[in-house]
Formats: structure tokens, C-alpha cells, sequence
């Protein structure tokens, strides 16, 4: 089998070029080297040049359309349509809560203290002049005259109770207490100017001028001392037999019932309005004064 061989232009050109070396031509290998970097570099610089036509060429920007200005009936009817967008869009948004005014409670002109077993309250009434401070009105009782206008109370109010006096109502009431202490029902005692005033505001409503005798009285009367000890008391729960007598046994429960059902709200509000309590505590001492005028009953 035969062999064939081809040589490229390349090969020749690189063969002759080596023959020409082995011949020891000095300067001519030296022109040739000269011509061959010439022809190197021109070929460079062409193919940059060409490579920079081309890439100009690709980079070259589109042109920028001209803006057509729209007629003004078609202008009017895009606003129209994005001013409606927009409405429809902010009626979806949640709506923020309206602000409701909250109404305050005014506070009260009026200061509650005890000391030394003396209730006081002092009122601030407002002035005709406005660069005057308010008038204060202090109102004193103590607790044993608290118990005389509560006695008083009673003695009027049940007018048909000739034989009834002020210091038999008060007994009752001091007799319970005592009880209490003696059986260790209690610690401290309940008699104070805020309870009195408090049971006087039971009496107003429970002891009404229909009662005929001092038990149906003694019994109403001690049905009340039953609600504020429970009310106001300082222990948990107290016995029912100090307060319950034989004459009033069979409706001291009814009683009892009728009274939280009507005087519930009054009661709370005894303890939570400063200007009420001062209120019930003007009226209570009153009572004394009243009695006095009339002596007559």
C-alpha cells in the first residue's frame, strides 16, 4: 500500500523558511523575520478595525419615537377615567373610624375625712367672681351626733309611735353592736359617721309612717342594720340572730329582698359619688335641726 502526504501552504512556507536558516543566510532571515512582524501587525490592526466597525454597528441606538400629541376630547376622557379609577380605589381602603366623643364624669367639689370620730365634708361652691377662689362649706358631725339625728329621724317619721324616742332607737342599735364584739363576731366595731350615714340612707326607703307599733318598727329598722353590716361590715358574713326578732321572723327575708332590689343603685353610688354621700350626710344632720323646730311631734 502507498502513502500519501499533503502539505498544506502553511508547512511549505514554514519548510523553506527553515531552509533558508540551515543555509546560514544571516540578513536575509533577518529581512524576512522584518516583513513576516510587518504583515503580523498590519493583520492585527485590520482585524481591530473591522471588529470596531462591527461592534459600532451593533451598538447603534434605536431611534426615539416622536410624541403624538392627542387630541384634547381624548385627553378629557383619559382624566375622566383615572379620576374614577382613583375613586374606586379609595372606597375599597377600610374608612378610619369616626372619633366618638367619650363623656367625662365631672369631677365633684367635695372632700370626705374623718378625724378624731368627727365626719367632715367640705363643699367648694363657685364664686360670683371669677378671681375669687370658691367658697368652702364644712359640714361636721360626730358619731354620737349622727346617731341622735338618725334617732330623730325615726321618731318623726313614725309619728304614730307616741311613746317612741330618739335614745330607744339608738339602744337598738348599740346593743347589736355590742353583741357582735362581746361574741367575737366581729373585731372592730361597726359604729362609725360613714356606716350611720348609711343606714339612714336604708331607713328613708324600709321605715315608712304606715308602722303602728315599736316591734314592727324594731324589726324594720334591724333589717336594715342586717343589709349594712353585710354591706359595709369588715367580716364575710355575721349571725342572723342579733338582728332578727320573733315579731318580724316571718318577713325578714321578703323584707330584706325589697330593700337590695330598690336601693341597690344608691347604695353603690353611697360609695362611689363623694357629692351624693355629701348629699345623704347634709340631709341626715338636718334631721337634728328639724327635730328641734318641731318639738311638738
Amino acid at each position: 500500500m502507498g502513502t500519501v502526504l499533503s502539505i498544506s501552504p502553511a508547512t511549505k512556507k514554514a519548510s523553506i523558511m527553515d531552509a533558508e536558516v540551515a543555509a546560514g543566510d544571516g540578513p536575509k532571515n533577518d529581512k524576512s523575520l522584518k516583513r513576516h512582524s510587518m504583515f503580523v501587525s498590519l493583520s492585527w490592526k485590520k482585524l481591530v478595525a473591522n471588529s470596531a466597525k462591527k461592534s459600532a454597528k451593533k451598538v447603534t441606538p434605536n431611534p426615539v419615537a416622536p410624541v403624538r400629541e392627542l387630541p384634547a376630547s381624548q385627553v378629557a376622557q383619559l382624566n375622566n377615567e383615572n379620576t374614577r379609577k382613583t375613586q374606586q380605589t379609595e372606597e375599597k381602603k377600610p374608612k378610619a373610624p369616626i372619633p366618638v366623643p367619650v363623656p367625662k364624669v365631672p369631677t365633684q367639689n367635695s372632700e370626705i375625712s374623718l378625724q378624731n370620730g368627727r365626719l367632715s365634708t367640705v363643699q367648694k361652691q363657685p364664686s360670683s367672681f371669677s378671681l375669687v377662689s370658691p367658697r368652702r362649706v364644712v359640714i361636721q358631725a360626730s358619731t354620737g351626733e349622727l346617731l341622735r339625728c338618725l334617732g330623730d329621724f325615726m321618731c318623726r317619721r313614725c309619728y304614730k309611735l307616741k311613746e317612741l324616742s330618739s335614745g330607744e332607737v339608738v339602744l337598738w342599735f348599740r346593743n347589736i353592736d355590742r353583741t357582735l364584739l362581746i361574741q367575737g363576731w366581729q373585731d372592730i366595731g361597726f359604729i362609725t359617721p360613714a356606716n350611720v350615714v348609711f343606714v339612714y340612707l336604708l331607713c328613708q326607703d324600709a321605715i315608712t309612717d304606715s308602722i303602728e307599733s315599736s316591734s314592727e318598727l324594731q324589726g324594720a329598722f334591724q333589717t336594715c342594720l342586717y343589709l349594712a353590716y353585710s354591706y359595709m361590715g369588715n367580716e364575710i358574713s355575721y349571725p342572723l340572730k342579733p338582728f332578727m326578732i320573733e315579731a318580724n321572723k316571718d318577713v325578714f327575708w321578703e323584707t330584706s329582698l325589697t330593700i337590695i332590689n330598690r336601693m341597690s343603685p344608691k347604695m353603690l353610688q353611697l360609695n362611689a359619688d363623694p357629692h351624693f354621700f355629701t348629699e345623704v350626710f347634709q340631709d341626715l344632720k338636718n334631721q337634728r335641726e328639724s327635730s328641734e323646730s318641731n318639738l311638738d311631734r
